[in-house]
């Protein structure tokens, strides 16, 4: 797999689409991180780590839904292992006008763009979510 970020991405989009109540993929510390944030903004229910039967380490993600429709709407991959996209905190662009968040890989940590602007802190942006 040469994008795992994506292929992270892609579970949790197609999961949406498809009406799951719960999206399993392999366990990484950005992965959790972007979790924790989808949790924190209200885009996901809950995620936990966990084993599979192999023993190997899982991330699952229970999606959320708002009147059967889902809370995660669009969901698009910014940055690629072929085109990194590096901004500085004053250059981060807004996500439909301030209704969706950016996530953005700094060296301070995983943040969403409001919190990148508050800190000062710039870096690759990672994907969009509205």
């Amino acid at each position: 797999m040469t994008d795992p970020i994506s292929d992270f991405l892609t579970r949790l989009r197609n999961a949406s689409k498809a009406g799951l109540a719960e999206c399993v993929s392999p366990h990484s510390q950005l992965r959790e991180a972007i979790a924790a944030i989808l949790k924190a903004e209200g885009y996901v229910s809950d995620y936990k780590s966990g084993t599979d039967e192999k023993g190997h380490k899982t991330l699952v993600v229970t999606m959320k839904y708002v009147d059967n429709a889902p809370a995660i709407t669009g969901l698009t991959r910014v940055s690629t292992p072929g085109r990194r996209l590096y901004y500085s905190y004053t250059e981060i662009p807004r996500v439909l006008n301030g209704l969706g968040i950016s996530i953005v890989s700094t060296s301070k940590g995983v943040m969403k763009d409001a919190d990148c602007r508050r800190n000062k802190a710039g870096g690759e942006l990672i994907c969009n979510v509205w």
